[in-house]
């Protein structure tokens, strides 16, 4: 079975991910600078590292960014 990759269906802005980063680092301390790198627009690369790193699946993934990003004023992830 061949698993296709499709576009993320949501944008992260550079705000955004500022706020989201720090959450990102706090749930998951093991995560560096590195793993946290991202460009704007190219939310397909850091799911897919995330994905990786976290030895987990693209809907896991997803689910925890728009998570962070439905309450981005909040600390909790």
């Amino acid at each position: 079975m061949y698993q296709t990759k499709t576009m993320a269906d949501f944008t992260i802005s550079n705000e955004n991910w500022a706020r989201l980063k720090i959450k990102l680092q706090r749930k998951y301390n093991h995560l560096t600078d590195d793993d946290l790198i991202f460009e704007l627009g190219n939310e397909e690369k850091l799911i897919s590292g995330l994905e990786q790193r976290l030895h987990r699946n693209r809907e896991y993934v997803v689910f925890t960014l728009k998570k962070g990003l439905l309450n981005i004023d909040n600390n909790r992830l």
